[in-house]
């Protein structure tokens, strides 16, 4: 079955359908399948709460776009449902402990997004996440965990991805505001995840909770790259798709139709030319930073390009795809990778 039909089948899935005929394992990677229905996946995002549907109790999360600090940064790219590979590069990282706790003090850490899809463990990573956001800011440090293409298609309904054992991974995820709207258009099988997953559901809501882009420092980082054309509008995107999946408004899901936006652009990422690194400059300059840090495009090992103004920092780490952990560092204004020996 082609990716598409795929999508086809689980994702825009209507009334009383059933996955049989659907694929059991997650489609192989392929950027361009990847991005392929990207105007379907928009066109099928659940409704925002009116008419009928629920109406969320709080106000959409203020998500901020700059951040400063004066201490060590480490990056850590797509974990994909990976939680081995995660304490993995977390640990390499120096920021996590053998009793899974924060142990990077004042460490301003950012993961670039895509933790869902792929992997069995998407659960149990953003709960370690957010469990250690917390521990990181009463230490004095920071992590910041970013939406990438993966977080957003889950949110649009478009399960593709997901592996069989992911598809029931959020079957205990309780949500005592209620259901999302929209879970009828998925099979019976499908529905705890998207309860979960679709604006307004439980983990929606933690989703909503973290940014597109962010701008640390003199640092820019994206799951794909931020293009010049974009610049201008990082700030109301991070509050536009925080607003759509905390279950308020449907505008953010504009986002994941981009293909050229955020979370998907590999400009920055793959093939990267000199016209590319000329866009990278304008970006950088409109922003007012020095270098952008992305993920998206699995890569050897992390690398950087145009005079290392971009660091690629995907390097497959997940078992889907059989890496190595590495991640990425920035004190005192220089760069190095740190990669597991």
């Amino acid at each position: 079955m082609s990716s598409r039909a795929a999508t086809l089948c689980l994702a825009l899935v209507t009334g009383a359908a059933a996955l049989a005929g659907c694929e059991s394992t997650p489609a192989k990677h392929d950027p361009k399948a990847e991005g392929a229905a990207r105007s379907d996946r928009t066109a099928s995002a659940p409704p925002a709460p009116s008419s009928g549907a629920r109406s969320p109790s709080v106000a959409p999360p203020a998500v901020a776009t700059r951040y400063a600090t004066k201490e060590r940064i480490v990056a850590i790219g797509d974990l994909h449902g990976d939680l081995g590979a995660t304490r993995a590069a977390l640990r390499l990282a120096r920021v996590l402990d053998e009793q899974d706790r924060w142990s990077g003090g004042k460490t301003f850490a950012v993961q670039t997004g895509d933790v869902l899809d792929r992997g069995d463990d998407e659960q149990a990573i953003l709960d370690l996440l957010e469990r250690l956001a917390t521990e990181a800011e009463r230490a004095g440090g920071r992590l910041l965990t970013l939406n990438g293409n993966h977080e957003l298609m889950n949110a649009a309904g478009d399960f593709r991805y997901v592996t069989p054992r992911g598809l029931v991974d959020f079957d205990d995820a309780h949500d005592e505001g209620g259901s999302p709207p929209g879970l009828e258009r998925f099979p019976s099988e499908a529905r705890l995840r998207a309860r979960a997953l679709l604006p307004g559901g439980s983990y929606a809501r933690r989703l909503a909770n973290h940014p597109v882009v962010a701008i640390v420092e003199d640092t820019v980082f994206a799951h794909g790259g931020v293009l010049p054309q974009y610049a201008g509008e990082v700030e109301a995107m991070n509050q536009e798709v925080a607003a759509w999946l905390a279950g308020h408004s449907p505008k953010g899901a504009r986002v994941v139709a981009l293909d050229d936006g955020p979370v998907w652009s590999r400009h920055f990422s793959s093939d990267t030319d000199a016209a590319d690194c000329e866009k990278l400059g304008e970006t950088l300059k409109l922003l007012g930073a020095k270098r952008m840090v992305v993920g998206h495009s699995v890569q050897k090992t992390i690398n950087s390009a145009c005079d290392e103004r971009v660091w690629r920092i995907d390097v497959g780490m997940a078992k889907a795809y059989g890496g190595r952990p590495a991640v990425l560092e920035i004190e005192g204004g220089a760069v190095r990778v740190i990669r597991a020996e």
